[in-house]
């Protein structure tokens, strides 16, 4: 099982070096390519070293993607929900484009498939936290009535990011802004669909389509 390595044993600066080789090799080389001894030859430590602290290259991966992530992708909140949304959904897109985060993030998402320690490390470690964040962000925007009291909160989590990674597994086109905007709308109108109004303080700004004449 992979855990989280002890900030206490080891040294911030061999930390960070071995982080920032593992995501130079995976934009030079492709994921596949790395080796745990070539991380250790770019970051200047001994091979033992990586293991004392990570059972594998996916685990310094995904450390190294993590760490990023949560800061270029905060839950913002000025109190209006899309805006927000839209927020940190173009950070998002931004990072998971952007080289070394884009080939890094491919690579455990592929490897994932074969490594049930690290398929575990990324939900526990990575999707678990930032779905948890996210729905605490919606349920502030349920408690100001911006979101219907009777959402599907985890499901609008999943709708709102599986669009994203499905670009992103399929090597399709990011989305760009106006999309991340069509995107977030459609999500907020969807929750409102049951009760027949759109998000109220912050939510939908975009019109609903008029029905073509016939």
């Amino acid at each position: 099982m992979i855990t989280s390595p002890s900030s206490l044993r080891r040294s911030e600066r061999s930390r960070r070096a071995t982080l920032d080789a593992a995501l130079e090799l995976c934009t030079e080389k492709g994921y596949g390519r790395v080796t745990v001894e070539a991380i250790a030859a770019r970051a200047g430590v001994s091979k033992k070293t990586i293991y004392r602290w990570w059972p594998s290259k996916g685990a310094v991966t995904l450390e190294a993607f993590a760490d990023m992530l949560v800061g270029a992708t905060p839950f913002v909140d000025t109190g209006e929900i899309a805006a927000d949304l839209r927020t940190h959904v173009n950070g998002l897109v931004r990072l998971i484009s952007t080289p070394p985060y884009g080939p890094a993030y491919a690579g455990i998402l592929s490897e994932m498939h074969h490594d049930d320690d690290l398929a575990r490390a990324v939900r526990e470690q990575l999707v678990g936290p930032r779905v948890e964040a996210a729905v605490a962000r919606l349920r502030r925007a349920q408690e100001q009535g911006q979101i219907p009291a009777g959402a599907d909160l985890p499901l609008a989590v999943e709708l709102l990011y599986g669009p994203v990674y499905y670009r992103h597994v399929l090597r399709k086109p990011a989305q760009d802004e106006a999309t991340v905007a069509a995107l977030v709308d459609h999500v907020l109108r969807s929750l409102s669909a049951g009760d027949g109004r759109p998000p109220e303080n912050g939510g939908s700004t975009v019109p609903a389509p008029t029905p073509a004449s016939g």
